[in-house]
């Protein structure tokens, strides 16, 4: 009879010390087959590197820029701008320069609340075509429950939404984006991004303004630009000549923005985003993003040309208005109109 040592093979009992026993198989799953070699990459490891770098700088750049952009955005002033007007084809903004008395840039010169001393009708017709009109304050217009007053004595009657209202009675254009600019938030901008260069056709000392320029193009920096889209008594065209030079300083500081000092430049571009958006006040739902479309819209239509505003009399003189600028209602609406629908013909830009 068996004593049950391991050396007699009992099943159980495990494998056998001293050889004579029954080895049994392994208990668990047989093993798998032999792992082939690992594959090494054919894209040299510098490149692979590389591209990992290059993914790497993408996500901060995106990253920086969203961020830049919610920082802007939240920065901006709104203002309950827009009517109900019966909305027209294509995409319309009004952008006015405020001249806000007791600023750092704007000196106080008597007149009692905020003018528009800039306003401009900027319009991406339904066939592509982009235009960027002049509106001279000094238009004879009417002004709803005012009767018949400058464009600009509209803002000062009842702000941002009179303003909108009494351009669409007068272009027949709906407004769909109200962008406001501090006139102190143009020398801002300029200073962010060092200078904008300007061109005038003779030399300039004008005391009321400060614009002090030769004649000639030059880099100037904030105060001398937000001279240079103020100034108008040297000029025997007054109101048109102006309108002209604001349009050369939107142009003009359009293509610095554009320019790679700007655009590689995180310094700068804070700075920009800073001064732009203290210095903005627009309609309900006119974002940080509606104003860079705005923006390329507006480089656009520069690029194209410029249209300038049928007038009459240049000089008609007002019952309570003093001298104003009289534009016919039928040149008015056949210009309006061809704005709209895209079929105005800029004049082409001069060059340089």
């Amino acid at each position: 009879m068996s004593s049950g040592h391991p050396a007699d093979g009992y099943p159980g009992d495990g494998p056998s010390r001293g050889g004579s026993g029954v080895e049994h198989p392994p208990v668990g799953p047989p093993p798998g087959p032999p792992r082939s070699p690992r594959r090494r990459s054919r894209v040299p490891r510098p490149l692979r590197l590389g591209a990992t770098l290059l993914v790497l700088v993408l996500v901060i750049v995106v990253g920086w820029g969203a961020g830049l952009v919610l920082w802007a955005d939240s920065r901006i002033e709104h203002v309950d701008a827009l009517t109900d007007a019966q909305n027209t084809e294509g995409t319309t903004y009004l952008i006015a320069g405020s001249d806000r008395r007791g600023g750092e840039a704007v000196n106080d010169d008597g007149t009692e609340g905020a003018r528009t001393d800039t306003i401009m009708l900027l319009h991406k017709a339904p066939g592509g075509n982009s235009y960027l009109v002049s509106l001279p304050r000094d238009t004879l217009v009417d002004i709803p429950g005012h009767g018949g007053y400058k464009l600009n004595a509209a803002y000062a009657f009842g702000g941002a939404p009179l303003l909108v209202e009494t351009v669409e009675e007068f272009t027949g254009l709906a407004v769909d984006h109200y962008v406001e600019i501090g006139f102190d938030g143009v020398s801002g901008m300029v200073d962010a991004v060092d200078h904008v260069n300007l061109c005038i056709d003779q030399d300039v000392e004008d005391e009321k303004s400060g614009l002090s320029m030769t004649e000639g193009c030059h880099d100037v920096g904030g105060e001398q630009a937000l001279a240079f889209v103020r100034a108008r008594s040297f000029d025997p065209t007054a109101d048109i000549g102006r309108q002209q030079r604001q349009q050369q300083f939107v142009g003009a500081l359009m293509d610095r923005v554009a320019s790679p000092a700007v655009l590689l430049n995180p310094l700068s571009q804070v700075k920009l985003a800073g001064a732009g958006s203290d210095s903005l006040v627009t309609s309900e739902g006119t974002g940080i993003f509606t104003v860079a479309r705005m923006a390329l819209t507006a480089r656009s239509a520069m690029s194209a040309g410029t249209l300038t505003m049928p007038i009459e009399d240049p000089e008609f003189q007002t019952n309570n208005s003093g001298v104003a600028i009289l534009t016919d209602d039928e040149d008015i609406a056949t210009f309006f109109d061809s704005v709209a629908d895209g079929s105005a013909e800029a004049t082409p830009a001069e060059s340089g």
